[in-house]
């Protein structure tokens, strides 16, 4: 088989490939590589040339901590002069109420409430954009 020929194959093979669903696929691609003698992977290679990417969704888990709580945490360690999530955490509920009693935070139940639950690696990690641009690390 010419070179030419393979091309042509190798087109008309891939509109069926883009069009088909996973079991059809694999059977198209055996069909290509008994034809033409092409390695399985250059093969599937030729028929996914410009095919648009997957899309997957999201998996994961679900946020814990929103924008409230990551806004409050940042109001929280600038009053605790920048200090680390370990001694955050640790002084977390005193420093909570003292800005509440002298008015300088005013946060809702649900936030207060996680925010008091709150790690000290997830303090961490929901400061630590903000502690790179404070740090000139952007």
């Amino acid at each position: 088989m010419d070179r030419r020929a393979k091309v042509e194959l190798v087109e008309v093979l891939r509109e069926r490939y883009v069009a088909s669903e996973k079991q059809a696929k694999s059977r198209i691609l055996d069909e290509l590589v008994q034809i033409t003698g092409y390695h399985r992977k250059y093969a599937l290679r030729l028929l996914r040339k410009n095919m648009p990417p997957p899309t997957y969704e999201a998996h994961g888990r679900r946020r814990i901590y929103d924008d409230a709580v990551k806004e409050a945490l940042i109001v929280l360690w600038e009053a605790s002069d920048r200090i680390c999530g370990k001694r955050l955490r640790a002084i977390l509920p005193d420093l909570l109420r003292s800005l509440e009693k002298h008015g300088h935070l005013k946060l809702d139940i649900h936030v207060r409430e996680l925010l008091l639950a709150v790690s000290a690696a997830s303090i961490d990690r929901l400061l630590k954009n903000i502690r790179s641009k404070v740090n000139g690390r952007s």
